[in-house]
């Protein structure tokens, strides 16, 4: 983890083994899988930039720690078959991993805007194939405790294309539309961002998204 100003900017890896073990005798002629680069760049974040915008900009708290990001348990995997009734290794199209996920943290009068990074990796089954793929990609900041509470939640839809010839693709994406106010006290200590895969929430989107407006009723003219 490396802090600049009152700005702080977190790391976190996580293993690509269940993909790679999955996949692995498609793996096994090709030489190498690439390297995730650094999310800092991303974030658009430098040391000289990121100094005279903490002159300026509102001072976080003392000790101030910018919410963690972690991978939602079940689901940092999301794997699509060519036989959804019976998925198995053989008919696997594809499988989308989340590998490093970064975040930075910024005060804005009484609000509180983060910029959340991850880094993803889809690698091709058996049965996939070269085109486009659709990541359903879910981070929500949520305030732990006895009743979890969610307090701002973002569904996008990453589009991730696979060139021919290549099963392994990395793709990145940015979130910086995460704002909500400032909790008081300490309270931000309970506050922490999950990263995950929502395909159901996206298709429940899509369905949204098609459903025809309502026609507005015509006034009926008295004769």
């Amino acid at each position: 983890m490396c802090r600049v100003g009152t700005h702080q900017i977190g790391f976190r890896r996580r293993s690509m083994v269940a993909a790679l073990v999955l996949l692995g005798p498609t793996l096994a002629g090709c030489s190498s899988v690439p390297e995730m680069p650094s999310l800092s760049s991303l974030l658009g974040s430098n040391s000289t930039a990121a100094a005279s915008n903490a002159s300026a900009a509102p001072k976080l708290p003392l000790n101030f720690e910018c919410p963690a990001v972690t991978i939602r348990r079940g689901a940092g995997t999301y794997s699509v078959s060519a036989n959804p009734a019976e998925p198995n290794a053989l008919n696997l199209r594809y499988q989308v991993d989340v590998g490093d996920t970064a975040r930075e943290c910024r005060l804005m009068g009484t609000m509180l805007s983060m910029k959340v990074g991850v880094q993803g990796r889809v690698i091709l089954g058996p049965a996939g194939a070269p085109g486009q793929v659709d990541v359903p990609l879910r981070i929500a900041v949520v305030r732990e405790g006895v009743e979890p509470t969610t307090i701002v939640s973002k569904l996008q839809r990453v589009v991730v294309t696979v060139p021919p010839n290549d099963f392994n693709i990395l793709f990145t994406h940015v979130e910086d539309d995460l704002t909500f106010p400032m909790p008081k006290g300490n309270e931000i200590d309970s506050y922490i961002v999950y990263v995950g895969f929502d395909p159901l929430g996206l298709q429940e989107m899509d369905k949204n998204k098609k459903k025809p407006s309502p026609k507005s009723a015509r006034p009926r003219h008295r004769t």
